[in-house]
């Protein structure tokens, strides 16, 4: 049976579901296009309200937060209710769960949102942050760091399972409390911590995984500081070196002082010291090898637990661009008999490629007619831009930049001048290229249109030969540009161009 056995054709369904997080920074609706393997954000908004702010000190929720954060929720079901969500799930985090008032609160709340709201635990909140990071990043290795303004949750994960966890109570607005907005004795607390963290001794020489908005506001200086040439938080990583010569840098700076840097959040100025200091105190005390930075947390974490398992076990990124192409290719189904046809030839005795190789090859396949509708100087373009800046997950920044590259050249046929090749290899590059060219004569054989590449034969004969077969009923396909492509292609793969007509083998 085929990997791609009982996909549907038809356009994906827009049933929206919402997610609201009521942090103890700030309270956030995410509408996502549906309950699915890789849900798409189509609607983001977050109300800095400050719930955590002065609990360390009062014990409660400040009035004034209070206000502020139903005022949000009420707008929330109203915009629910505009988008017709199917389904608006509501979780609460360290302030609502710590505050003595916080179960009056959370009874206002679920009034004002006209929707149940759940009060997570610190093991909940951390179960739900690690599924987070592994439905973005499947084969993440390491510790995942949730850092919320009230708690940071430290979480072991490997092979698609959560192990051992930690909740410490070193949230921003926590450590501004705590120490008096005095960043040195933030600091003693903040290794008080650490120091006593046991499952900080599994990280060394692995992944810390960050998630939350102070770490991402962090990687996007980190990102503009260097030129990366791609805007992608998801999966941008840096060195040991790099993250905390970075996060040691922001924890010297004044809320002023940041406030002037375009890249952070001016209203995250205040926390971004403390948040920074947590980071680069982590990673001295749990020496990671990188510092990856995954946007999925809480919230799709809390979405990926509610999938079905046959959902759930699909791969995240072909499943994206199985949505990609069921609504912007000609014929979704050519690109699945795209991706059959090419395994004639890649893989076993063919061109040799690793299973994520493969993987990526596959996920080219559905992408490679996602640009047809744009005019034809710029589909190659329009392509590059679509699949580099896409939301996706379950791919690292060099694979994303490959599948770009190959539908750029599917389209364009030559080399491009961007920054965004540096990130690959010179290898990849060629690979990308090749894959491009088999592209190219797909397409001019089939016109993009279904049920013609399963009849016809693309076959690497011993060591020098492609050959190309047709049956007699298709050999009227055959002509002066499907030749040329043919011997380019052959070219490419240092052997010669074969035709054969019939069953002649």
């Amino acid at each position: 049976m085929s990997w791609h056995s009982g996909f549907r054709t038809e356009p994906p369904k827009y049933n929206p579901v919402a997610v609201v997080d009521i942090g103890s920074n700030s309270v956030r609706l995410v509408v996502y296009d549906g309950l699915r393997r890789s849900p798409t954000p189509v609607f983001n908004e977050k109300i800095l309200c400050g719930l955590g702010k002065g609990i360390a000190i009062t014990g409660k929720l400040e009035e004034v937060a209070v206000v502020r954060a139903l005022a949000a929720l009420r707008r929330f079901r109203t915009l629910c209710k505009q988008m017709k969500c199917d389904e608006v799930y509501a979780v609460a985090t360290a302030a609502a769960r710590e505050a003595s008032n916080g179960e009056g609160f959370i009874a206002e709340a679920e009034k004002a949102l006209d929707a149940r709201i759940r009060v997570l635990s610190g093991k909940e909140e951390a179960r739900y942050a690690a599924l987070g990071v592994i439905a973005g990043i499947p084969n993440a290795d390491g510790l995942v760091g949730d850092l919320g303004g009230g708690s940071l949750e430290l979480i072991d994960v490997s092979d698609g399972k959560l192990h051992e966890g930690v909740t410490l109570p070193l949230g921003p607005l926590r450590l501004i409390d705590v120490s008096n907005d005095n960043i040195g004795k933030a600091r003693k607390i903040v290794d008080e911590y650490l120091e006593n963290a046991k499952v900080l001794s599994r990280l060394k020489n692995r992944s810390f995984y960050a998630v939350g908005g102070t770490w991402r506001n962090l990687a996007r200086m980190h990102l503009a500081h260097i030129g990366y040439p791609l805007h992608v938080l998801h999966q941008y990583t840096m060195t040991r070196q790099q993250a905390r010569s970075i996060s040691g840098f922001v924890s010297g700076l004044s809320p002023g002082a940041l406030k002037g840097i375009k890249d952070v959040s001016k209203s995250r100025s205040a926390t971004m010291p403390y948040g920074s200091l947590v980071l680069e105190r982590l990673i001295e005390h749990g020496r990671p090898s990188e510092v990856v930075t995954s946007v999925y947390g809480v919230r799709e974490g809390f979405l990926y637990s509610n999938l079905p398992e046959k959902k759930a076990k699909l791969d995240a990124l072909l499943s994206s661009c199985w949505d990609f192409a069921r609504r912007y290719a000609r014929s979704p189904l050519h690109e699945l008999e795209l991706c059959d046809w090419l395994d004639t030839v890649f893989g076993g005795k063919g061109i040799p490629e690793t299973p994520e190789q493969q993987r990526l090859r596959y996920a080219a396949c559905l992408l490679a007619d996602i640009g047809w509708r744009a005019h034809p100087d710029y589909r190659a373009d329009r392509s590059m831009g679509m699949i580099s800046q896409a939301a996706f997950v379950g791919i690292d920044h060099p694979a994303r930049v490959f599948l770009a590259l190959t539908i750029f050249y599917r389209y364009e046929g030559e080399a491009m001048k961007d920054d965004l090749t540096r990130l690959l290899s010179d290898e990849e590059m060629e690979r990308a290229h090749l894959l491009s060219s088999f592209f190219r004569l797909a397409y001019i054989l089939s016109a993009a249109m279904p049920g013609l590449l399963p009849k016809i034969g693309i076959e690497l004969e011993g060591s020098k030969t492609l050959t190309l077969r047709l049956s007699n009923k298709l050999k009227d396909l055959m002509g002066e540009r499907v030749e040329k492509r043919l011997a380019s292609l052959a070219f490419e793969l240092g052997r010669s161009p074969r035709v054969v007509v019939g069953k002649e083998k």
